[in-house]
C-alpha cells in the first residue's frame, strides 16, 4: 500500500499538483502589480522540486515579455501593420492559455481574438474561407485565430464533416489563400501546439473531475480523444502540404504549459521587427468644482446588496 510520501513523489501527483498551482497562478497574473507578484512568489505554498520552470522566474519573464508585447502593439498601430496569428493544436493543447497571456495586457481594440463557432447553414454554402476572411485585420490591428481555416484539415476531416473532394481541395486552396493574404500586406504567423498522448489524457481527466473546467469538454472533444491516431495522420498531412515559404508552421512543444507560453510569446516577438514608440505621459487636468452642484441621492433599493461588508479587508 502506497504511503503519503510515495503518493507525493508519483508522476501523476506531480502533474496534478502542477495543474492546481497553475490555476492559482492564473488568478494572480492580472490582479497583482509586478513587484508585489515577484515578492509573493516566494511565499506561495508549492513544491519547487516539482517545477519545470521555477515560478518566480516564470512570472518575471512573463511580465517582461508582456511589456515587450505592448511595445509591439504600439509599433503595429504606428506602422498600421496587419498581423494574423493562427493557433492550432489538439484539444487541451494549451492554445487558449497562450492566447490569454498574449492579450491580457493589450488593447482589445488593437489585438482581438477570433474564435469562430461551427458554421451555420448559410456559411456552409459560402466559399470556405469567406467567414474567416471577415475577421482579418485592418491596418493597425492584430488578430489571433483560436483555431482557423485549418479546421478543415483537422476536425472536419477526422469527424467526417467535409467530403473527400472538399478535403483535397483545401490543400490546393489553402496555400494560395495564404499567399494572397501575404501579398496583400498581412503578416501571417502559424503555430501548432504539440502534446503527447499521455498528456492529453491527463488534461482531459483533470477537466472531467474539476467542476470549474468541465465546460471545456464537449462531446466532440471526447470523441477526438478516441480518434487520436486519425488526428495524428491528419496533422502530419496538414503540416506537409501547408508549410509554405510565405507562411511557415512553428511547432510549440506544449507538454509544459509555462514553458510553452514563454516560448511562444518570445518567438512571436521575433517575427515582427519593432521599435519602442516614445510616449509623452498625459497630464491629468484639475477637476472643475461648481459650488452650485450637489449630487442627487440614489435610492437605496437601486444598490446591489453588500453581502460581504463584514469581510472587508482593511487597508
Amino acid at each position: 500500500m502506497a504511503t503519503d510520501d510515495t503518493k507525493t513523489e508519483s508522476p501523476l501527483y506531480r502533474r496534478i499538483h502542477g495543474e492546481i498551482v497553475d490555476d492559482l497562478d492564473e488568478e494572480m497574473e492580472l490582479e497583482i502589480d509586478d513587484q508585489t507578484l515577484s515578492d509573493m512568489m516566494g511565499e506561495v505554498i508549492a513544491h519547487p522540486e516539482h517545477e519545470t520552470v521555477e515560478r518566480r522566474f516564470y512570472f518575471k519573464e512573463l511580465l517582461r515579455l508582456q511589456r515587450e508585447l505592448i511595445k509591439l502593439q504600439d509599433w503595429i498601430v504606428h506602422k498600421k501593420l496587419k498581423v494574423v496569428v493562427l493557433f492550432e493544436g489538439r484539444d487541451s493543447a494549451g492554445k487558449g492559455g497562450v492566447i490569454k497571456r498574449i492579450t491580457q495586457r493589450l488593447n482589445p481594440r488593437v489585438c482581438r481574438v477570433a474564435a469562430l463557432p461551427a458554421p451555420s447553414e448559410r456559411e456552409r454554402s459560402q466559399w470556405y474561407f469567406q467567414r474567416y476572411a471577415a475577421h482579418l485585420p485592418a491596418g493597425g490591428e492584430m488578430v489571433l485565430f483560436d483555431r482557423s481555416w485549418y479546421n478543415r484539415a483537422g476536425v472536419e476531416r477526422v469527424m467526417g464533416f467535409c467530403t473527400d473532394a472538399e478535403y483535397e481541395d483545401f490543400f490546393l486552396s489553402a496555400p494560395d489563400f495564404e499567399r494572397l493574404l501575404v501579398r496583400s500586406g498581412i503578416i501571417l504567423i502559424k503555430y501548432w501546439f504539440s502534446i503527447t498522448d499521455d498528456e492529453q489524457h491527463l488534461r482531459f481527466m483533470m477537466r472531467i473531475h474539476d467542476p470549474l473546467k468541465q465546460w471545456k469538454l464537449s462531446p466532440m472533444d471526447m470523441e477526438s480523444r478516441r480518434r487520436w491516431e486519425q488526428y495524428t495522420k491528419a496533422k502530419e498531412r496538414m503540416l506537409e502540404h501547408t508549410n509554405i515559404p510565405e507562411a511557415r508552421w512553428h511547432v510549440v512543444e506544449a507538454v509544459d504549459k509555462k514553458r510553452a507560453r514563454l516560448n511562444t510569446i518570445a518567438h512571436l516577438l521575433t517575427q515582427i521587427p519593432y521599435e519602442e514608440i516614445p510616449h509623452v505621459n498625459p497630464i491629468l487636468p484639475e477637476r472643475v468644482h461648481n459650488p452650485n452642484y450637489h449630487r442627487a441621492p440614489i435610492p437605496k433599493e437601486m444598490y446591489v446588496p453588500d453581502l460581504y461588508a463584514e469581510h472587508t479587508v482593511q487597508t
